[in-house]
């Protein structure tokens, strides 16, 4: 056991303990039997499956060994290249944007090299810090704007494009609400296909099946909510309940287009009773063997199962409620920062915010979990989480200060009333699943003291 502890990699995940003697390794599968995922017993909690731990990388081990230096020589003359060469800079021409882009890599260089590492390994602990210095930069990007007038910010963005700051028209999907084969026909697009991967990617951050059902429902309410302030929000009744929630989101797999969410929770359970063995790719005979397990170094390490018991505690529960109301938060800030930018659904921009922000979810949301589930353990909040949190929020900050004079409509009043019933029953239910038991046994531990200090 000694000699397997002093040859544990740098990289592999080491779980502090407060006990002298080391914890012993985690037998795989169940009861030390490897469990195959197409013959595994579906009745069975997957949380009680132990997922294989890597111990050494021998395969990439290059790769895991400090290399600062040598990425700083690399980095210094890349830039001096560039900076030097005429080709590459002519004179007169404008060189902000080429400073631009060596400033962002720079810093995720740095990022690279730097940052601590975070809960994932795979494909290599460099790339999530790189995510993280992308989050970062985008906040900070983000920082900046929340300081300028919106006049202002659409003319910066014609320094990314020079086709921005046009006034886009608005577009209605209500029109004609009358369901028949055509409309529903005419209706699907390319968004159809785009909306459904987005629930595929929330089903892999969440690995919750309800959680997905209560936010694609509670997003429905929300455009029925703000379709007064954007107008693409206004869609027809079947467009909200059958393609997008029971088409897009729900039977996507049956109907040949995308089924994510089920998709989703599908892979989760294949990966969380999938048999996890690493070998090195010296250890492994063939070109075929070789390049699958090159390949399997894209594919998740190991599998965690979450069980967020959003109704075991109150401490839980405020965690869910938070939580999924900052996904809720997180889709509809870029439907307004594209419409008070005056961008197209489909600009590079959007898109690679939503790209960005589901690489930055998938870490987050696991530091998260750990945090609530495991405090021991988990001293402080993580860095991915604890950065998208304030990214997120950060981009809430900008849409309301930008919103002032630019959606003049004022919101309805079935919409306060609905919203307001709906914040009194999430602060009902925890006062009455909580707050009376513990009531009673705070007045029941009174009236015992009582009664011992009668006698």
């Amino acid at each position: 056991m000694a000699s397997e502890t002093e040859e544990q990699s740098p990289t592999s995940p080491i779980e502090d303990s407060d006990a002298i003697v080391p914890e012993p390794e985690p037998e795989p599968g169940l009861n030390g039997i490897p469990v195959r995922w197409y013959d595994a017993d579906r009745t069975e909690p997957y949380t009680r499956i132990t997922p294989f731990q890597e111990r050494h990388d021998t395969s990439v081990e290059f790769f895991y060994k400090p290399i600062t230096l040598t990425a700083l020589s690399c980095g210094l003359a890349a830039l001096a290249y560039v900076a030097t060469t005429q080709d590459v800079l002519e004179e007169g021409r404008d060189k902000r944007r080429v400073g631009v882009y060596a400033v962002v890599a720079s810093f995720l260089v740095f990022s690279m090299i730097q940052f601590r590492d975070g809960p994932f390994i795979r494909p290599h602990p460099a790339f999530w810090r790189v995510v993280l210095g992308v989050n970062l930069l985008y906040e900070l990007a983000l920082v900046f704007l929340l300081f300028q007038d919106l006049q202002s910010a659409r003319q910066m963005m014609t320094l990314l494009d020079p086709s921005l700051n046009v006034p886009l028209p608005e577009k209605s999907y209500a029109e004609n609400c009358e369901l028949t084969p055509l409309n529903i026909w005419n209706a699907l697009d390319i968004f159809c296909v785009a909306h459904a991967l987005g629930w595929f990617g929330k089903a892999m951050i969440l690995r919750d099946y309800w959680f997905c059902w209560i936010l694609s429902i509670a997003f429905e309410f929300a455009e029925y909510s703000l379709q007064h302030q954007l107008a693409n929000f206004a869609e027809c009744w079947w467009d909200h309940w059958i393609l997008d929630v029971l088409l897009c989101n729900w039977l996507g797999t049956y109907l040949g287009i995308a089924f994510p969410t089920i998709i989703g929770i599908k892979t989760c359970q294949y990966l969380e009773v999938k048999p996890y063995v690493w070998r090195g790719l010296k250890q492994t005979r063939g070109l075929r063997s070789k390049a699958r397990r090159v390949l399997s170094q894209f594919s998740p390490h190991d599998w965690t199962t979450f069980q967020w018991e959003g109704t075991a505690s109150f401490v839980h529960y405020i965690t869910v409620v938070l939580l999924l109301a900052v996904f809720l938060a997180a889709e509809l800030n870029p439907f307004y920062l594209k419409s008070l930018l005056w961008m197209e659904p489909d600009h590079p921009i959007v898109i690679l915010r939503l790209a960005s922000i589901f690489l930055c979810a998938l870490p987050a949301v696991r530091e998260l979990y750990q945090y609530i589930n495991n405090p021991r353990k988990a001293k402080r909040m993580g860095q991915h989480v604890w950065l998208l949190l304030a990214t997120v929020l950060t981009e809430l900050l900008v849409i309301v200060k930008w919103s002032k004079g630019q959606f003049e409509a004022p919101l309805p009043s079935y919409v306060k009333w609905a919203w307001s019933m709906g914040g009194i029953l999430l602060v009902l239910y925890p006062a009455v699943r909580f707050g009376v038991p513990a009531t009673r046994r705070y007045v029941r531990k009174h009236r015992q003291g009582f009664k011992t200090k009668a006698e």
